[in-house]
């Protein structure tokens, strides 16, 4: 390599940046699943150095993204969610789909990493090279997805992957978050769970256009014909999210692979529904403003934080409000008013 007259050893570095990021956009634009799974990593990172050059990595594949079918799946844990993301998977395989699952799990509070490696679960669809399994800690993040699912999900459109599923941890009314980022949100369910309807008090069953009864097999026929029923009055009182679709009740067993078929083609029907209104471009460009102020919020807060004024402010102000002496609203509107330089 030729050495840029003037250049120092940062200018070096940068330009040996600038080439990794080509080479490692190139790969992922031409399916390369290790390094769709590097690009990942790279997003998922911390580390500053690693932030730095997933930005640009992610302004140049944007332009690749964006045609894939965005599906979240959320339920209670035993729902059987990996089982049926598997069966959904090979049956999207056969239609000539390629499929990425996103599989967000609960973080070990000692190593940060996954508990439960959905991976694990589903050996077949892992196997297949139509198929990309990612699991990814929450990190603590709130909303049963991780803090960068959403960089993950375009990285899987750049690499060519037409359906991408985000599995969610399962643990609360906070799944619905997953919902702000997909276009269509799916609730599974299994029968003699003790959780029939308990997904209206959640709030989660307001967000879901459609509501999955899994392991439907066997002596539990019954008991899931009872909670398809309750969910599909309650769905009936319900204003719909979208005036071209009505929310819908279904039946399945992933196990045995029964009503999978049937599962998916109301998926089809779905998208081509929003496409056909228009929905599916607005709900996108409504999630993408979103997703810009939650960045904003993010970004601004570790900025106070690191702020020299700030830093000054904030032990004496933890020491006040935890004392009794001060009001939390007031100690805020103190260090706004420091990082603002009005302190």
């Amino acid at each position: 390599m030729i050495k840029p007259q003037g250049a120092g050893p940062s200018a070096e570095a940068a330009v040996g940046a600038k080439m990794a990021k080509a080479a490692l956009a190139a790969a992922v634009r031409g399916g390369d699943r290790r390094a769709l799974a590097r690009a990942i990593t790279l997003v998922e990172s911390a580390r500053a150095a690693d932030q730095e050059q997933s930005a640009p990595l992610l302004a140049e594949l944007l332009a690749d993204t964006g045609a894939a079918l965005r599906i979240g799946i959320s339920g209670p844990p035993g729902a059987g969610k990996s089982t049926f993301i598997e069966a959904l998977g090979l049956r999207a395989i056969e239609d000539g789909r390629r499929i990425a699952v996103l599989a967000v799990d609960p973080s070990s509070s000692r190593s940060g990493g996954s508990i439960l490696g959905d991976k694990t679960r589903m050996t077949e669809l892992g196997r297949r090279d139509e198929a990309f399994i990612r699991p990814s800690p929450t990190g603590g993040w709130l909303g049963g997805v991780a803090r960068r699912t959403r960089e993950a999900l375009l990285l899987c459109e750049a690499a060519g992957f037409d359906v991408v599923v985000i599995e969610t941890v399962g643990v609360g009314q906070s799944e619905a978050a997953v919902a702000d980022m997909v276009d269509l949100f799916m609730l599974l369910l299994a029968p003699g769970s003790g959780d029939e309807l308990q997904g209206l008090k959640r709030g989660i069953v307001e967000r879901a256009e459609l509501v999955v009864v899994n392991k439907t097999d066997g002596e539990l026929a019954g008991a899931a014909r009872e909670v398809a029923a309750g969910y599909q009055a309650a769905l009936a009182i319900m204003r719909p999210l979208s005036p071209a679709w009505t929310p819908q009740v279904m039946l399945c067993s992933a196990r045995e692979c029964s009503g999978i078929t049937e599962v998916w083609q109301a998926i089809e029907r779905h998208r081509a529904a929003l496409a056909a209104s228009g929905e599916t471009a607005a709900r996108r460009a409504a999630q993408a403003e979103a997703w810009m102020w939650s960045e904003l919020n993010d970004a601004l807060l570790v900025a106070v934080k690191r702020d020299r004024r700030v830093a000054a402010l904030l032990p004496a102000l933890e020491l006040q409000v935890t004392a009794g002496e001060v009001t939390p609203s007031a100690a805020a509107a103190a260090l706004v008013a420091a990082f603002r330089g009005k302190g």
